[in-house]
């Protein structure tokens, strides 16, 4: 997004033959900010937008429309990120933050059902070790096991938020992925 709009902008400040510091003076926007707009170091605020618009002697949506047609780009990544969101959910063994997740994103993707059961399971397999553990705790007065499942399961939906950011397959204790499947088959 960023890149895309500062290129547009600067496309449009040079057939006007104008400099960076020509047109900070005209929307007053230190030049370093236009440089950075350009650049796609930032990404400008629709008020900068609207200033720089006016300036160029162009219509804002001109702006906008660049921006939209680059968002509707990346919804893969988007994705990903509720993905990563929903196996991080799993971190507190408390079901209704990871079913509120999936509730708000089911129909976004359809491998959003897939994380969820995954999410879910972890979150299982802690509540199973976190009970052993407080049951040992109860009969032999030791927290370790309580403290291990824990950790173990806050490790797990860590390293499968970031398996999913990266595109790898996630540690699912009670669902196989495409990939084990086939390997079991052959």
């Amino acid at each position: 997004m960023k890149m895309e709009t500062g290129k547009l902008i600067k496309e449009l400040r040079l057939k006007k033959g104008m400099t960076q510091e020509d047109l900070a003076e005209k929307t007053e926007v230190s030049a370093r900010t236009i440089q950075r707009i350009e650049n796609g170091e930032v990404d400008p605020r629709a008020y900068t937008l609207q200033m720089i618009a006016k300036a160029l002697e162009v219509e804002f949506s001109l702006f906008v429309e660049s921006d939209e047609d680059h968002k509707e780009e990346s919804p893969v990544l988007d994705h990903k990120k509720w993905f990563a969101f929903l196996h991080l959910s799993g971190i507190i063994p408390l079901i209704f933050p990871t079913v509120i997740i999936w509730n708000q994103k089911k129909d976004k993707s359809k491998e959003m059902s897939t994380h969820f059961y995954a999410a879910l399971s972890m979150q299982f397999c802690i509540w199973i070790i976190s009970l052993i553990g407080l049951w040992i705790y109860w009969k032999v007065n030791q927290p370790i096991p309580v403290i291990i499942g824990l950790l173990l399961g806050a490790l797990v939906a860590v390293m499968n938020a970031a398996m999913v950011i990266s595109d790898k397959d996630f540690i699912n204790p009670f669902i196989k992925s495409e990939a084990q499947k086939t390997k079991i088959s052959d």
